[in-house]
């Protein structure tokens, strides 16, 4: 029973009420001019709905008189952009004069033959209702005042909840519009997991080297090596910071140049690094890398980045082989360490899974796994 009674606490339902009221205005002042034609107001909504520009203001009422404080009510708010979002219109504008004829005349009549029952169980006569014209005073029609109250309340929830659906399916988002929302989500959730990756990557290596180093200089007992590490680890941390900054600058300026990113002209630093923490790197870079297209040139730096990160994390001080070459139409990036004991599993953790994604991306193929005793990743990126 309470929960019947629930919309009788809601403002929606009295909004509701007001947007279904709202046509018989035009309605009533063309009932002044002529009675014998009530039609005609129906007849002019439709060329109206054939204007673009109706369907804003029909959709900026239908939210916020139908849907209030709705996050997504499913109703649209732009103009008409195709004839089908005029005919839908128009439907609409329809429908809304429709709905709205068994909703004023509920509102006045019932509550007056919940009156008029009120007056005859009184002993009242002359009842102003031609339903009760015939009808004698007597203490009974008390019993039945409730029900036509009751009726009109019924009448508004169904009618305002009929009234939202139309809305929604009239007014809403068309075919155009949610293929647009659609691919805003899309680049809203690359953009997020773009984010995400170059967070991983810069953070994690920065880590990665300072622990490995850390570890280094408090097993070695020397303090001249441990000067060196403090220092490499202050330099591991300086950049990750840098790459910090850089990666909020994406969520604060939507508009930042990726320019800003560091490419596999920066390299050099994370071999350095790689050096610093014990790693013995030979590295060798050959063909034009600082003529790289610039997606292709920072995606590199970043799998060149988890490569080596992975390497520290997992083998430690071991040799690491680095080959970066620059052919014709690709790039080749290998990097090779032997394994550490014992063999780790396939590759199916983030960081490969990234450099999968990174070189997929980029329209090429990355490979990572056991090759020949030794560890490999080596990805293989289309300059184009």
């Amino acid at each position: 029973m309470v929960r019947c009674l629930r919309p009788l606490l809601r403002g929606t339902t009295y909004t509701r009420l007001l947007h279904l009221w709202v046509p018989m205005l035009m309605e009533s002042v063309w009932l002044f001019i002529d009675m014998s034609k009530p039609w005609v107001p129906a007849l002019v909504l439709l060329p109206v709905g054939l204007v673009p520009a109706v369907r804003v203001g029909e959709g900026v009422q239908a939210r916020l008189l139908l849907t209030p404080g709705t996050a997504e009510p499913g109703i649209s708010v732009t103009p008409s952009a195709s004839w089908r979002d005029r005919g839908r219109t128009v439907l609409w504008l329809e429908l809304r004069m429709l709905l709205a004829v068994p909703t004023t005349f509920a509102s006045v009549w019932l509550p007056v033959f919940s009156y008029e029952l009120g007056r005859l169980a009184g002993g009242h006569t002359n009842p102003h209702s031609p339903l009760l014209d015939e009808v004698q005073p007597h203490w009974a029609y008390g019993l039945l005042v409730p029900f036509p109250l009751i009726a009109l309340y019924g009448l508004v929830v169904g009618l305002g909840a009929l009234a939202t659906a139309g809305a929604r399916r009239l007014l809403g988002p068309s075919a155009a519009e949610r293929l647009e929302a659609l691919e805003l989500r899309t680049e809203q959730l690359l953009e997020r997991t773009r984010i995400a990756r170059e967070l991983h990557d810069s953070i994690g290596h920065a880590l990665t080297v300072a622990v490995v180093q850390a570890g280094a200089a408090r097993a070695a007992g020397d303090p001249g090596f441990t000067d060196r590490a403090l220092a490499a680890i202050e330099e591991t941390g300086r950049a990750a910071l840098e790459d910090l900054e850089r990666v909020l600058g994406v969520l604060r300026e939507a508009d930042r140049p990726v320019s800003a990113r560091p490419t596999l002209a920066d390299a050099g630093r994370l071999l350095d690094s790689a050096r610093t923490s014990g790693a013995k790197v030979d590295a060798e870079v050959s063909g034009p890398v600082a003529a790289l297209p610039g997606p292709v040139s920072r995606e590199g730096y970043r799998i060149l980045q988890e490569a080596l990160t992975n390497v520290l994390r997992h083998a430690g001080a071991v040799p690491v082989r680095v080959r970066v070459r620059v052919t014709g139409d690709r790039l080749d990036l290998e990097v090779r360490n032997p394994l550490p004991a014992p063999v780790p599993g396939p590759g199916r953790g983030s960081g490969l899974r990234g450099i999968r994604e990174r070189a997929a991306l980029l329209g090429g193929t990355a490979r990572t796994g056991p090759d020949e005793g030794d560890w490999q990743v080596r990805a293989e990126l289309p300059l184009s």
